[in-house]
C-alpha cells in the first residue's frame, strides 16, 4: 500500500505541488532574497581585491593589480595586530560564551513550573533585542569613573578603558546579551527527546545528573556539533557591532579586530582594495575552518553538516 501511495505522490504534477505549497514558498522568499542581495550579489566586489580600484573608473575599467594588496596586507603590522586580537577574542567567546546557552537550556529543562520557566525565558531573552548602541551607552554610563557606579566602591578606572579588563568585558556582555537567545535551539532539541528514555532511567534509579549526562547531552549532541561547526566558520568574526561600540583609543592594542580594521582602512581611509583583500582573507579562513571542523566532527562523532 505504501508503494502505491509513493507512486501516486510521484505522479502528481509539479504545477499542482507549487500551487499546494505556494504560501510556504511565499514565506521562504524573503529569506532567499536576503541572502541573494546581501550575501551573493556582493561577491562581485571581491574583484576589487585584485584591482587598482578607482571610483571614477568602476570595477571593470580599473586596472588589474594581481596580489599587490595581499602583499601589502601581510606586511602591515596593524593587520597582524588585528588578526591576533580577532583570534584571541573569538576563542575566548568559543570557550566561555558557547557553552552557556547549553547550560541554561539544561537548567530550564529541569524546572517544573511552566509559568516560572516562561518568566525566566523572557528575562534572559530580552537583552538579545537591545541594540549594542544602547547597551554601549548604558555600560559607559555605569562604568564612568566620575559619575558611574564605580565611584561608590572607590574604583577610579573604567574596565572599558583598561587593556587588561576590556576583553573580559566583551565576554561578559556577550554572555549577558546573547546567551538567553541561544538557548532557543537547545530547548527545541531537548523537547524532541523521547520522554520514555527518562522514565526508563528513573526506573533504573538514575539521578538527575545521570539523566543529563546519559540522555539529554547525548541526544542533543548532534545539534551542539552542528552549531560548533558553524561557529568555527565565523572564527574571524569577533563581533564588529560590540567591539566598534565599546572600544576606544586606550584599548586599540587589545581590541582592534579584523572587522574594525576593514572599516577603518576601507571607509575611513578610502583604501577599498586593501579592505577587500582583508575581507577575502577572512572568508577563505572561515571556509577552511568549516571544512576542517566538519571533517573532524564526522570522523569522531558521526554528526556533521555534510
Amino acid at each position: 500500500m505504501s508503494t502505491v501511495n509513493l507512486q501516486k505522490a510521484d505522479a502528481v504534477p509539479r504545477s499542482f505541488q507549487w500551487q499546494r505549497y505556494k504560501y510556504y514558498y511565499a514565506l521562504l522568499l524573503p529569506g532567499l532574497l536576503y541572502f541573494l542581495l546581501f550575501h551573493y550579489v556582493p561577491m562581485f566586489g571581491v574583484m576589487i581585491a585584485f584591482k587598482e580600484y578607482k571610483l571614477s573608473l568602476g570595477i571593470w575599467a580599473s586596472d588589474w593589480a594581481g596580489l599587490k594588496w595581499f602583499q601589502q596586507l601581510y606586511t602591515s603590522d596593524d593587520f597582524w595586530i588585528a588578526l591576533r586580537n580577532t583570534v584571541i577574542i573569538s576563542f575566548y567567546k568559543l570557550a566561555f560564551v558557547f557553552p552557556v546557552p547549553i547550560i541554561i537550556a539544561l537548567m530550564l529543562n529541569e524546572l517544573w513550573s511552566n509559568k516560572f520557566k516562561r518568566v525566566i525565558q523572557t528575562i534572559i531573552y530580552f537583552p538579545h533585542f537591545v541594540s549594542w548602541v544602547i547597551l554601549g551607552g548604558i555600560l559607559y554610563t555605569l562604568f564612568s569613573p566620575s559619575t558611574g557606579l564605580l565611584t561608590v566602591i572607590g574604583i577610579s578606572k573604567s574596565p572599558l578603558m583598561d587593556p587588561e579588563t576590556f576583553r573580559g568585558m566583551l565576554i561578559t556582555t556577550e554572555i549577558w546579551k546573547e546567551a538567553g537567545w541561544g538557548t532557543v535551539i537547545y530547548l527545541a532539541a531537548i523537547a524532541g527527546i523521547n520522554p520514555e528514555l527518562y522514565e526508563a532511567a528513573k526506573m533504573d534509579g538514575a539521578s538527575k545528573l545521570q539523566e543529563i549526562l546519559r540522555i539529554t547531552l547525548p541526544s542533543i549532541g548532534g545539534t551542539i556539533v552542528i552549531l560548533l561547526i558553524l561557529k568555527m566558520g565565523h572564527i574571524l568574526n569577533a563581533g564588529f557591532d560590540q567591539v566598534f561600540i565599546l572600544y576606544n583609543a586606550l584599548v586599540y592594542n587589545v581590541a582592534d579586530i579584523l572587522d574594525t580594521y576593514v572599516y577603518r582602512v576601507g571607509l575611513a581611509m578610502g583604501r577599498f582594495p586593501l579592505a577587500a583583500a582583508a575581507g577575502l582573507f577572512k572568508s577563505v579562513v572561515g571556509l577552511f575552518m568549516i571544512i576542517v571542523t566538519n571533517a573532524i566532527a564526522r570522523r569522531v562523532g558521526g554528526s556533521s553538516l555534510w
